[in-house]
């Protein structure tokens, strides 16, 4: 990571699968190669909610969250703020707030950012149908930590610990990740 001390955000990271395991992938910018885990559904350029694929395409970086109980260095230009035990995101396409942050309990189907498994310890929202937002194409599409042996996600893209410290420094609300074949 050496060139990218140079204190400047990243404006593009690709994404493909790797070889042989649509399911995890290869994280590609400047002189640096990391490996991440993607959808279980592999890479789809027709995302549908609960396809467990990874979306093709462009997305960029809108915000993220973190847990402020654990022992994680989240200094990044992106904004950042802290999980709440209430914290939720909305994944019924048919609410008025899908795809949409929410307050937990909430009467419709969502996900708990607050997590037990540490996944969402670091979680970046990714402009991914946010607008405009379609129904039914897909929901709570994140930039997260990855589970032990890259296994898959639902349709984000994770990395291990160490790798997302690495590049958060460097992630601001002008990088694009662009998941690619």
């Amino acid at each position: 990571m050496n060139k990218m001390a140079d204190g400047k955000t990243l404006r593009l990271i690709d994404v493909r699968a790797r070889p042989g395991n649509p399911a995890q992938g290869l994280l590609i910018t400047r002189n640096l190669v990391l490996r991440c885990a993607l959808g279980k559904g592999g890479i789809s350029a027709f995302k549908r909610e609960g396809d467990g694929a990874t979306p093709l395409g462009a997305m960029r970086l809108i915000r993220g969250w973190r847990r402020r109980d654990q022992d994680i260095r989240a200094f990044s230009p992106l904004p950042f703020r802290a999980i709440r035990h209430d914290d939720g995101w909305c994944d019924a396409p048919d609410d008025r707030n899908y795809n949409r942050p929410v307050r937990a309990p909430y009467r419709a189907s969502h996900e708990k950012l607050w997590r037990q498994d540490g996944l969402y310890d670091i979680c970046i929202v990714m402009d991914w149908n946010i607008r405009p937002r379609r129904r039914g194409c897909g929901s709570a599409i994140f930039f997260h930590l990855a589970r032990r042996g890259y296994e898959p996600t639902e349709g984000c893209i994770a990395l291990k610990r160490a790798d997302m410290a690495r590049l958060l420094p460097y992630l601001g609300t002008q990088t694009i990740i662009r998941v690619r074949r």
